[in-house]
C-alpha cells in the first residue's frame, strides 16, 4: 500500500490527497452519487468528501483526514490505486502544466523561476497561490488549482515562488485549441467600458447565487445551460474587474455538481470569454 503511505504522509503536511486509477484519472462516483445524484457534496467550495463515504467527485474528494483516508471504504480504491493526486488549491498552490519542450522553453523565457517537478513528458512549475483552473491556456499548458487535481510526482526542486501575474493572466487569454460555443446562447452586454455598475458586493453576491441556482435546478441540456449562465455573469460582471477566483470557483463547482467535468467548465468559461471579447 505505498500510495496510501504517501497519501498519508502528505495529508499530514496539510495537502489534500486522493487515489487516481490507471489512466491517471479519478475514481468514479459511488452509486448514490452516480450521475450526481446525490447532487455533489454541499458547496464543494473546499476539497472533501461529499456525505457518502466514498471517493467520489473527483478532486474535491481531496483530503487530509486519515481516518477517511484509511476508511474501509477508501482501502477498496488505494488498493486499485495506480497513482496519489493532490488538490492543488486546497494545499494553497498552483500547478502549470508544461506539457512538451516547447511549452517548458516559453515558461523558462516568460515566468519566474519557481519549484519544478519533473512529469513524464514536462513539468510542473509549482506557485503559491491558487487562481481558478484552465485547460490549454497555451499550447501543451494547463493550469491547475482550485478546481482540479494534480498527480504527485515527488517536491520538486528550487524554492516556490509567489504566483505571478504572468500566470493569472493566462486564464484570460484564449485558449491554442478552439472549441465552438453552444448554439442559442446570448445575452445582454451591460457594464461596458470597465466602469464597475455594483454599489455593493451584495449585488454581486446575489449575482452569483442566482447564476449557481440556475445551474443546480437545470434538469436537462446541462452544458448550454452551464454555457449561457457562464455568459450572462460575464456580460454583467466580467469588464469591471469585481469577480474574484472565488466567484468562479462557486460556479465551476455547481456545475461539476450537475455532472460537468472540469474540462468542459473550462471550456464554457473560455468560449463565454471569446464570444465577448474578453
Amino acid at each position: 500500500m505505498s500510495h496510501l503511505r504517501t497519501a498519508l504522509d502528505l495529508a499530514a503536511h496539510g495537502v489534500p490527497v486522493l487515489p487516481l486509477r490507471a489512466g491517471k484519472v479519478p475514481f468514479g462516483n459511488c452509486r448514490t452519487c452516480a450521475k450526481n445524484a446525490c447532487g455533489g457534496r454541499p458547496n464543494m467550495k473546499t476539497p472533501g468528501p461529499c456525505q457518502c463515504p466514498g471517493v467520489c467527485h473527483a478532486w474535491a474528494a481531496a483530503t487530509t483526514d486519515p481516518n477517511v483516508l484509511n476508511s474501509p471504504q477508501w482501502a477498496i480504491a488505494w488498493r486499485r490505486a495506480a497513482a496519489v493526486a493532490y488538490h492543488p488549491g486546497g494545499a494553497g498552490v498552483t500547478v502549470v502544466d508544461l506539457d512538451n519542450a516547447a511549452a517548458i522553453a516559453w515558461a523558462r523565457a516568460t515566468l519566474p523561476t519557481t519549484r519544478t517537478v519533473p512529469t513524464t513528458r514536462g513539468e510542473h512549475w509549482i506557485y503559491q497561490g491558487t487562481m481558478q483552473s484552465v485547460n490549454a491556456v497555451r499550447s501543451g499548458i494547463d493550469i491547475k488549482s482550485l478546481t482540479a487535481y494534480a498527480r504527485w510526482l515527488g517536491t520538486g526542486n528550487g524554492s516556490m515562488a509567489s504566483l505571478p501575474d504572468a500566470v493569472r493572466s493566462l486564464a484570460l487569454r484564449q485558449p491554442s485549441t478552439t472549441h465552438r460555443a453552444p448554439q442559442a446562447a446570448s445575452a445582454p452586454l451591460r457594464g461596458q467600458g470597465g466602469v464597475c455598475p455594483h454599489r455593493t458586493p451584495a449585488f454581486l453576491d446575489r449575482g452569483i447565487a442566482m447564476a449557481e441556482r440556475q445551474i443546480t435546478g437545470a434538469r436537462e441540456a446541462i452544458h448550454s445551460t452551464v454555457y449561457r449562465t457562464f455568459l450572462a455573469v460575464l456580460s454583467t460582471h466580467g469588464r469591471c474587474g469585481c469577480l474574484t477566483d472565488t466567484h468562479v470557483a462557486r460556479l465551476f463547482t455547481a456545475a461539476q455538481a450537475k455532472g460537468e467535468t472540469p474540462r468542459h467548465c473550462t471550456d464554457a468559461w473560455t468560449n463565454a470569454l471569446t464570444t465577448l471579447g474578453l
